[in-house]
């Protein structure tokens, strides 16, 4: 499959290291650092899964004419993805999410981002990439990763979403608050819990099943949506298509960290989704998918082979 991925793309950085000593200054650990890595974040996690799972993604997303923006292309490169539709913008910062990592646990973590939405100008030049992209390649599922940095704003999300429907091309959103209720007929909404609540400004528990159904439901019907599927973390996952609404509890997991556990998800459900998969099927390999990832300390993609054998030994 082919897939157009339009998003916050960022950097993610690691320092490795040992704790042995406290601070003279203040009451915090001193991190001896080991080892620095740079992983592709974001909406280029969402491209990796996708490469994982034997897709071809093609990511159109903005970053900053600074050194991060430098590491980010050659990383895209390391990893073979395309870079044509990561454009530079020298008024921006490339987002980095840095992460200091000791005894296989995360201490603390630094972001450097820009979350102004991006200029009238640069929204033109990636409506038109994409649409040239869309004009020149067969595309089976269009991923939307909203992570509030700016990339995705009203009007990029508008001018992609008419083309598709125009098209009939599905449509995938993973949304962040700001925009969360400009997302309207899409074919599949992903958010996790906390999004969905603070995105609908609703009160709800997350144990309270029948609640979360009932404002799932409607949410769906006033933004006709065709599946809406929420990740509950601990407690599962539940996906509604208006006629049957279905909820599975998770994969007990060794979990070693959460981070890029939703990329892997949309990454996953969206293919599942473009290829024709019942939802039932499309949830429950999603959310297994989650928990492999989690099993791994930092942004990993899914390893679609364990993937694949973990799906074959389940009953379903």
């Amino acid at each position: 499959m082919r897939v157009i991925v339009i998003g916050d793309a960022m950097l993610d950085t690691y320092l490795w290291g040992k704790v042995e000593r406290l601070s003279p200054e203040a009451p915090v650990p001193i991190v001896s650092v080991t080892k620095r890595e740079n992983r592709l974040g974001g909406a280029a996690n969402v491209s990796r899964n996708l490469q994982a799972l034997g897709a071809t993604p093609v990511l159109f997303s903005v970053v900053g004419e600074d050194d991060n923006g430098k590491e980010f292309l050659s990383l895209l490169e390391k990893r073979e993805l395309t870079r044509k539709g990561i454009f530079v913008d020298p008024s921006r910062n490339t987002t980095v999410k840095n992460r200091i990592i000791s005894g296989g646990k995360q201490i603390v973590r630094v972001d450097e981002e820009s979350t102004s939405s991006i200029s009238v100008a640069m929204e033109k030049i990636l409506v038109n990439a994409i649409l040239k992209e869309l004009d020149e390649n067969p595309v089976n599922v269009i991923v939307f990763v909203d992570y509030d940095k700016g990339v995705v704003t009203p009007s990029l999300f508008n001018a992609i979403n008419k083309v598709a429907l125009e098209r009939k091309i599905p449509t995938a959103v993973d949304p962040k608050k700001r925009n969360f209720r400009n997302y309207r007929d899409v074919t599949l909404f992903k958010p996790n819990f906390k999004e969905f609540v603070e995105g609908t400004g609703l009160q709800i528990a997350k144990d309270d099943l029948e609640a979360l159904k009932a404002c799932a439901d409607r949410f769906k019907k006033e933004q006709n949506l065709k599946l809406i599927f929420i990740t509950l973390s601990e407690l599962g996952v539940f996906i509604s298509n208006g006629v049957k609404e279905q909820y599975y509890p998770v994969v007990i997991r060794d979990i070693a960290d959460v981070s890029g556990a939703g990329d892997t998800v949309i990454s996953v459900a969206s293919l599942a989704m473009a290829a024709g998969l019942p939802p039932k099927i499309m949830a429950l390999m999603s959310n297994l998918a989650g928990g492999l990832v989690c099993e791994k300390l930092g942004v990993v993609p899914v390893d679609a082979e364990q993937l694949r054998k973990e799906m074959k030994s389940k009953k379903f």
